[in-house]
């Protein structure tokens, strides 16, 4: 490595992993394939920076030892868990109650504002304890502690943000050309089956124990 950024092969490395990570079906991912179906993939456009700017508060967390500190107090921990819980559970029901409304509708609903869409990303990631304990256990092993860590933090985190927005961008995508194939019935099973996994996500996380506890 370089005295004050990563190298290559090290960037290379990180970008495989993250890509691994972030292509895995999660909430976002869910979010993102079904807001590209409830309203094409230029209004779901938010939710993607919406997922970016929880990335932003990970790695940033993990540069000042925020993560750590999660990882290390049960008390906060659970506390950002059982938000998580609460708030997957939630956007899992609502999902499920949809009736598939036509896209038309659902573009000029109040709850498809760039604002809401932006932020139901940015919640379901952001209260998430396990996106801490991962990017506490991954980003410092592609971190060279002899050298200024601002820079090289700096460096992972907008890999792995661009990798996120890419990767999200193509499942809104997806969402949307199955909609255009499909039509209406594409939109009820496809909220259906999204409120279900994230519900069944839900219960995965409320079950969660950290290694240790």
């Amino acid at each position: 490595m370089t005295a004050h950024s990563l190298n290559l092969t090290t960037l290379v490395l990180f970008s495989l992993v993250a890509m691994a990570t972030i292509a895995t079906p999660g909430p976002t991912v869910l979010l993102a394939l079904s807001n590209g179906a409830r309203l094409g993939v230029r209004r779901a456009l938010p939710g993607m920076l919406g997922a970016v700017a929880s990335d932003c508060v990970l790695v940033g967390s993990v540069a000042v030892g925020l993560g750590a500190l999660l990882a290390a107090s049960e008390f906060w921990f659970s506390v950002v868990k059982w938000v998580g819980v609460a708030y997957l559970a939630w956007l899992g029901l609502r999902m499920l109650r949809s009736g598939g409304i036509d896209l038309a509708v659902e573009a000029g609903d109040p709850q498809a504002s760039p604002r809401k869409v932006f932020m139901k990303s940015f919640l379901v990631a952001v209260t998430n304890p396990k996106g801490y304990l991962f990017c506490s256990a991954l980003l410092p092993q592609f971190i060279d502690s002899a050298a200024p860590q601002a820079l090289q933090y700096l460096a992972l985190g907008t890999v792995f943000c661009a990798l996120d927005f890419a990767i999200m961008f193509g499942y809104a995508a997806i969402g949307a050309r199955a909609v255009s194939l499909l039509r209406r019935r594409a939109l009820l099973w496809m909220d259906r089956t999204c409120g279900a996994i994230l519900l069944a996500l839900a219960g995965s996380l409320a079950l969660y124990r950290r290694s240790g506890s």
